[in-house]
């Protein structure tokens, strides 16, 4: 259960950044795939030449903000429907990333990485391992937020929410969509990086199904705790991140054939857009979603949009 929750929290990082496309700019982006894997190649081949962990995932991060500005790019200034665009991606960095690692695979297991330390000291198996993973999933989330609520970061918002009316302020959609794009799978190359130094080794097949992962995570921590404002939205991500891992171990530990952790995966995201439509799991989110006298909704009114609503008490309340 202690490695499901490293896990959940590395691969948060991940999920924040199936959020910014998913949620923030409403866009189906498949680079994650390729990505995940090319950060992980960078960082794995960089450590092994004699880098430092803190410069290869620094590259690795760049490696991922390049692949998402192609797919930004592609979509924006080729004219490329975006599914298609980031299927062209996915498909073009498999090469990159065998070139990169010059095989099919990068052993790790006695190069200095972020968890030698803690191997040798025989803490990573230990609460000490998900709690310096915390701190690392909580700083990126504070980032997101952040980021979200700077003007650019409500540029972006206001892209994915109506680009019509964010152009008629004079705002590149196109350029939000590049540089949303590029975080996303900067970010989605940091996880990547860090899970070949957890896992002790780079494959050219480790990023396959990470676009449902990060979907996973996405759908059901916010089936959980709902996303009426951004704060509870990207923390819901983490929080399913973690569940999404524990369901994922619960699984395997039940007797489940490892080999089929990938149809686990989809039927946990089926489950996950299903069964909120169910009436009998329509009041459960709804207590975290409901704000202080304000009374229930009809379903078509009660969509929860991303930006925070303004306070509309009156002058004796406030």
């Amino acid at each position: 259960m202690i490695t499901a929750i490293d896990l959940g929290l590395i691969y948060a990082i991940m999920a924040l950044g199936v959020y910014l496309t998913f949620r923030i700019l409403d866009f189906p982006d498949l680079t994650v795939d390729g990505s995940f894997t090319t950060g992980g190649a960078i960082a794995a081949i960089s450590i092994v030449n004699g880098l430092d962990p803190w410069t290869a995932t620094v590259l690795a991060c760049l490696g991922g903000l390049i692949a998402g500005t192609i797919t930004g790019l592609l979509h924006t200034k080729g004219n490329i429907d975006g599914l298609l665009a980031g299927i062209l991606t996915m498909i073009g960095l498999y090469s990159i990333n065998l070139r990169i690692m010059g095989s099919a695979n990068v052993s790790l297991l006695r190069a200095d990485t972020f968890f030698s330390g803690l191997r040798e000291q025989k803490l990573l198996g230990t609460w000490v391992g998900p709690a310096i993973l915390a701190v690392v999933a909580v700083v990126v989330l504070a980032l997101i937020i952040w980021f979200l609520h700077t003007d650019l970061g409500l540029a972006m918002r206001g892209t994915g929410d109506s680009p019509e009316m964010i152009r008629s302020f004079g705002v590149s959609t196109d350029a939000q969509k590049i540089l949303g794009l590029a975080l996303s799978n900067g970010l989605v190359a940091i996880a990547g990086s860090m899970i070949a130094q957890y896992q002790g080794f780079a494959d050219v097949g480790m990023g396959i199904g990470m676009i449902v992962a990060g979907l996973a995570s996405v759908i059901i921590g916010q089936a959980l705790i709902g996303r009426l404002t951004i704060l509870r939205a990207a923390s819901a991500v983490v929080l399913g991140s973690v569940l999404y891992r524990l369901v994922i171990q619960i699984a395997l530990s039940a007797g489940l054939n490892p080999n089929d952790m990938k149809l686990i995966s989809a039927v946990l995201v089926v489950l996950a857009l299903v069964l909120p439509q169910w009436k009998v799991f329509h009041k459960v989110p709804a207590a975290f979603r409901r704000r202080p006298g304000v009374t229930d909704t009809a379903p078509s009114e009660a969509a929860e949009p991303d930006f925070e609503q303004p306070d509309f008490a009156s002058k004796e309340e406030r």
